[in-house]
């Protein structure tokens, strides 16, 4: 990427700063109301603002919904929810009547696609945002359908989009069901706005500005938030993002040092005025008005055309992502563009604090009676300290969301919920289950100078090293873990959220606390993969950090006279990964005994840059060109299925496949039934053995070893534990 000059650290107002909407006086809804008779009770005769959330309503700040609800109602406003609701019928739409602003919807806390599909896009039979865990209680897509839904409803009631479905869809993206590059999600949902990232600040602000009576097509200069217009605003300078990281050739080549219009000469802007939009220089990029300038990325379709196109802008996106130097981005769809404002300005720890306490129930809704809420029963004993990751593993969307720089909570905040936990969650037995967030050990991590932080545009502060500029100094982590078990009615605080390995060998003394009173017998973390060839893919550590990390987690364990165990995790058929790879995985979890219950293939979410990857076969993390190297991606169905059956080589229902592939690979020598062989020659009876095709092995006489040599008899391994792999919760 170009240099950029330095860049002021933008100010912002603080989040509960703004005189109370005139509703205020009705007070606080125990729950938001979710029909007519609580609005009732409430005294209310209308909401000001209607949420509509593929999730059930948990009145938990875990859950998005419910976060934004009670915001809202610190400021003042009357704000109903309709969650799940009928997709089919408008009718469940007006359950509330029309609300006095706008309706917001979101698909809830997973992208409705991730939620429905597996990897392999089949259908998932389950939903744990949903009661009982019933599956099919929200639409493919529901960001569009619930908008659909609401106009059919209400036409004339504006509407607003979020959460991570539309976040992570803001401009052309590919999709990996559909197989194809879709349009911004803001057109086919025809919503009036859509908000990305942590959506606090904006919602704050649109909110209030509706109720002070502007227009909503005239909120255009909000920060995290993306819009349609037809121009160039006038006093605008535009940016051809091919000036700003050339892709290589585009077109034939043209003279560097002319200057040519991007757009007809002469062009109407918003207001009526007349405006010239040209290329700026490259040597004139590093001294436009970053405030005024905007970066136009190539149109939606031409990205969709070509390749190498769509990994240039899914670049820049990326580049444009830090909000104290980001630039607006601008991508053409049609006659019309999708207008990208900069991102959010992170909370600070008084406003994360003031969000985290507002007076949630913590509870689900009553109207759901004795049925469970899967997602409600993994969090309503945890406690959320942060937000963000700077970590940028490519597959992950936790980056793109919510930012690489760190918003920490206070201690004496944290502690303040953990006792009201203790005191009024139903069920509560003296275990905390978590003290996290996105990542468990990045609690008041930050850069150690805010002028760097702010002309920074690595996509990761702890790759392909831990950056000298970051503080990771542990101390206020351990001193929070240490104040929060010494609490009483406080028997123990696990910590569930997973552990950056690379970040805590920094810190022997954490690692220590953390094994010697946090662990509840097992660790997940996260190595994902060992080679290089997929690791630099992810942006992930070298497996010697894990090492490090594992020496250290059982010296403590020794120390402390406990059995613990690491249950590390690994992504099948990532970009970048050969057949070699995962058979040396798989040798390697063999060796170390591990067995691994559920496996993952790679899941292209949308947005990720792994997802670019898989979709160009480029590599967006280098600069990309037109002659560059083609990365290895497995996309085929019959290579995936290997991939994740080398990952559970235990498993008698995968040797075919594997067999097949060790011979295939010249490792015919890794069959057999001794300690240095991968599956054995045999293959049981009553296994529904798949070959690499898929296809079914009949086996009608199996070839029984003799006595002893059982491949889990013949390791010379203890008995190992299970490396068990979560169910996907969205593209992480």
């Amino acid at each position: 990427m170009s240099a950029v000059p330095p860049v002021s650290i933008p100010t912002v107002a603080p989040l509960f700063g703004r005189r109370k909407f005139w509703a205020h006086r009705f007070g606080m809804a125990p729950f938001l109301p979710m029909s007519r008779a609580e609005m009732e009770v409430l005294g209310w005769d209308s909401c000001d603002v209607i949420l509509v959330t593929g999730d059930a309503y948990v009145d938990h700040p875990s859950f998005g919904m419910a976060l934004i609800g009670r915001l809202l109602e610190a400021q003042g406003f009357r704000v109903g929810l309709i969650a799940q609701p009928n997709w089919r019928d408008a009718e469940a739409f007006r359950a509330l009547g029309a609300p006095n602003l706008y309706f917001g919807i979101t698909a809830g806390n997973m992208d409705s696609m991730v939620n429905r599909y597996t990897s392999d896009r089949k259908i998932r039979s389950d939903d744990a945002y949903t009661p009982d865990g019933a599956g099919g209680q929200r639409p493919d897509r529901s960001v569009i359908v619930y908008t659909q839904r609401c106009r059919e409803a209400y036409p004339d009631v504006p509407v607003v989009i979020g959460g991570i479905e539309a976040s992570l869809r803001r401009v052309a993206h590919y999709d990996y069901w559909s197989e194809k590059v879709r349009r911004s999600v803001l057109l086919d949902a025809q919503a009036e706005l859509l908000v990305f990232g942590n959506a606090e600040r904006a919602i704050v602000e649109i909110t209030h500005r509706l109720g002070a009576g502007e227009d909503i097509r005239d909120l255009h200069d909000i920060r995290g938030t993306a819009f349609v217009r037809r121009a160039l605003p006038a006093g605008w300078i535009e940016i051809d993002s091919t000036e700003v990281d050339a892709p290589g050739r585009i077109d034939p080549p043209k003279d560097p040092y002319q200057m040519e219009p991007t757009a007809p000469a002469a062009a109407p802007s918003e207001n009526g005025e007349t405006v010239i939009s040209v290329v700026r220089l490259r040597r004139q990029v590093k001294t436009v008005d970053r405030d005024r300038s905007v970066i136009r990325l190539p149109a939606f379709d031409v990205v969709r055309e070509d390749p190498v196109l769509y990994a240039h802008a899914s670049r820049i996106v990326h580049a444009e992502a830090n909000p104290h130097n980001a630039r607006a981005l601008v991508q053409r769809h049609g006659d019309v563009d999708v207008w990208l404002n900069p991102p959010p300005i992170p909370l600070d720890t008084k406003d994360m604090d003031a969000v985290y306490e507002l007076p949630y129930q913590r509870v689900p809704h009553p109207s759901y009676g004795e049925a469970k809420i899967p997602a409600y029963k993994m969090i309503r004993f945890s406690v959320t300290i942060q937000r963000g990751c700077f970590g940028g593993c490519t597959f992950c969307s936790i980056t793109e969301h919510e930012g690489r720089i760190i918003q920490s909570r206070s201690e004496d905040s944290i502690i303040r919920e953990v006792e009201k936990v203790r005191d009024t969650v139903p069920g509560f037995t003296g275990v905390i289950s978590d003290l996290g967030g996105p990542t468990a050990n990045m609690y008041r991590l930050a850069c150690k100078s805010r002028e760097i932080e702010s002309a920074c545009r690595r996509p990761s502060c702890v790759f392909p090293g831990v950056c000298p500029n970051l503080d990771t100094n542990h101390t206020p982590l351990i001193k929070l873990y240490r104040r929060a078990r010494a609490l009483p009615g406080i028997k123990k605080v696990l910590i569930a959220s997973g552990v950056r390995y690379d970040l805590a060998v920094e810190s022997p003394e954490y690692v220590k606390e953390l094994v010697t009173h946090h662990v509840g017998g097992y660790l997940k973390i996260a190595p994902e993969a060992i080679a290089e060839g997929p690791l630099s893919k992810m942006m992930k550590p070298g497996i010697g950090t894990y090492h490090r990390f594992k020496e250290l987690f059982d010296r403590y364990s020794a120390e402390a006279g406990k059995e613990q165990y690491l249950i590390p995790y690994f992504i099948a058929a990532h970009p970048g990964t050969t057949d070699q790879d995962m058979l040396d995985l798989a040798i390697w979890l063999k060796t170390n005994g591990y067995r691994a219950d559920q496996v993952q293939a790679f899941l292209p979410g949308p947005m990720a840059t792994a997802t670019a990857m898989w979709h160009t076969g480029l590599n967006p993390l280098k600069k990309i060109s037109r002659d560059g190297e083609q990365m290895l991606v497995p996309k085929s169905p019959v290579q995936r299925r290997l991939h994740k059956a080398l990952l559970r080589y235990h498993d008698a229902n995968n040797w075919p496949a594997i067999r097949e592939a060790l011979k295939r690979m010249g490792r015919a020598d890794l069959i057999g039934n001794g300690k240095a062989h991968l599956v054995p020659a045999w293959q049981p009876a009553g296994t529904a053995g798949l070959s690499a095709k898929g296809e079914s092995v009949t086996v009608r006489s199996p070839r029984r070893p003799r006595p002893g040599l059982l491949l889990t008899q013949h390791t010379g391994l203890p008995s190992p534990p299970r490396a068990s792999k979560p169910k996907a919760r969205g593209p992480r």
